[in-house]
């Protein structure tokens, strides 16, 4: 953790004298003259601690002890005081500050008095951090469902790559869940509070495209009758989800490119360029790399656009997770339809693993909708052709993974439902993939 001191006085030579202490002591010092100015700059989760005289003009150091426990109340504050102020000085302590040094000092109380403070404070901010993170992964958790490995290891990818500023290409077939996986790289990111903007690139005629990105100005062309702001701009501070980036055409790649290498825009019909900041995540079904190869897609692009990927697995690779989506998309359409959600048996999930479903997440979900509106039993006509042990080892798989999760991964008990020995659910929770630590309560 950095040693960082916020030293506020308003007396010119002891702010000069301080900092120089600290310095030399392998602190990072800032200095205010006043105590408004501090408080200007101050952030919650500051990982420092503040040192300030009692008596100034403005606001005293102990107005000041109050504003900074309104910004951040585990934030250490040590207060310096001449004799006179000792009273007042033990009252703060008693609201909160951290600690006093009365003047004159050494060099050595103040240093002791930091040490002490900034260990207090690495220990707050290390459990800070702890429990966002613990409470992200629940989060995450709960909007991309499932505990086969391939989604447990893109939650931990997405976990990774959300805080940071870098563009993201998601790779997935249609119906895999593109848009939730950026729309939860954005909410788990520093830009969550700014605009989401998405935008389906397939889905915009050719002709359009540059007014739909880039916005355009009055009479900019045939019946653009005022200013219009493009998703670009409207993104700007936030996140652009480009949806099927495959279909951006050729002419607007390289106005893309120049926005995202300049962060620079300028809509049509104008000539008064535009700062923009935004995190763009695109999404693709092809290799971008072929589609450049073959002539359909500006390689130069794909750099940008891929500077971290994510791959999404298609439903038919992680058919253990099928039940427990089928039964939350069930759970989703009896609440919308106000309609009772179905029981399913043991054979209606057969039925489902044996699917292929390659409309992938969409497409359960649409049989789920069907299935609660009693329009179609959940055995879709389509089979993969799997083999009868293929389709008893995917049953199976299933029916450890319930209990499993059902019994928060408490092996006694899911021994108990099954009726197994222990060694043999090891050697089964072995050959599935299965571990016990997935299961255990967040």
């Amino acid at each position: 953790m950095s040693q960082h001191v916020i030293f506020i006085d308003d007396e010119a030579a002891i702010r000069d004298a301080v900092a120089q202490w600290l310095q030399l002591s392998g602190f990072a010092v800032t200095l205010y003259q006043r105590a408004e100015e501090a408080l200007a700059e101050l952030q919650p989760d500051f990982d420092g601690v503040v040192v300030s005289d009692v008596r100034m003009t403005g606001i005293d150091g102990l107005a000041l002890q109050q504003a900074v426990r309104a910004i951040d109340s585990d934030l250490p504050v040590i207060l310096v005081t001449g004799h006179g102020d000792v009273p007042m000085a033990v009252a703060a302590l008693q609201q909160g500050a951290y600690d006093f040094i009365e003047k004159p000092f050494t060099p050595e109380r103040l240093l002791d008095a930091l040490r002490r403070a900034l260990e207090k404070r690495r220990l707050v901010l290390s459990l800070r951090q702890l429990q966002q993170s613990s409470a992200a992964q629940s989060d995450v958790a709960h909007r991309l469902l499932g505990s086969s490995p391939a989604v447990v290891e893109l939650r931990r990818q997405l976990l990774t790559l959300a805080p940071t500023p870098v563009n993201v290409l998601i790779r997935g077939e249609t119906g895999s869940g593109k848009e939730l996986v950026a729309r939860c790289l954005h909410d788990f990111s520093p830009r969550r509070d700014k605009p989401f903007v998405a935008l389906n690139c397939a889905a915009i005629p050719e002709n359009l495209f540059e007014s739909e990105l880039f916005g355009h100005e009055a009479g900019a062309f045939t019946g653009a009758q005022g200013k219009r702001i493009g998703k670009l701009e409207h993104a700007s501070g936030g996140t652009l989800f480009l949806d099927e980036i495959e279909s951006l055409p050729l002419a607007q790649q390289v106005k893309l490119l120049r926005v995202i290498q300049e962060r620079l825009l300028e809509r049509l019909g104008s000539n008064q360029s535009i700062a923009v900041d935004l995190r763009i995540i695109a999404a693709t079904k092809p290799d971008l790399l072929e589609e450049a190869r073959a002539g359909r897609f500006r390689e130069d692009l794909v750099y940008r656009l891929n500077i971290a990927e994510l791959q999404l697995p298609p439903l038919r690779e992680r058919k253990d997770d099928i039940p427990l989506l089928f039964r939350h998309f069930c759970q989703l359409a009896a609440a919308h339809l106000q309609r009772p959600c179905p029981t399913l048996e043991g054979e209606d999930f057969a039925a489902l693993l044996a699917h292929d479903w390659p409309g992938n997440v969409r497409e359960l979900a649409n049989a789920a909708e069907r299935q609660v509106l009693g329009l179609a039993n959940p055995r879709p006509a389509s089979h993969s052709g799997a083999s009868l042990s293929s389709r008893m080892e995917q049953f199976e798989a299933t029916c450890l993974r319930d209990a499993l999760r059902q019994h928060h991964g408490n092996i006694q008990a899911v021994m108990a439902e099954l009726d197994l020995p222990r060694r043999t659910l090891n050697e089964k929770m072995q050959r599935h993939g299965l571990n016990r630590s997935d299961f255990l309560p967040e």
